[in-house]
């Protein structure tokens, strides 16, 4: 049951520590407005394209992980049982 713990937790900081450093360059314009779940600056680059698309994953990678290994992992094992 740790290793699921540790697991979680991992995904959860790792995801969400890069969700937020993504997040902070394309949607913090200044420190005066809103930060981090503000509006995308615009198209950009390709990269830029790259970096949306990641932004986006981790963000959902931080809530389903640790909700996969803390919740429904668990459960399955207890309905085998």
């Amino acid at each position: 049951m740790a290793d699921e713990f540790m697991k979680g937790f991992a995904l959860l900081m790792v995801c969400g520590l890069l969700w937020m450093v993504l997040a902070g360059w394309y949607n913090t314009a200044g420190f005066e407005e809103a930060q981090l779940f503000a509006e995308t600056s615009g198209a950009g680059t390709v990269y830029d394209q790259i970096g949306y698309a990641l932004r986006e994953g981790f963000f959902y990678a931080a809530i389903l992980g640790p909700l996969t290994f803390w919740v429904l992992i668990p459960i399955s094992r207890r309905m085998r049982a």
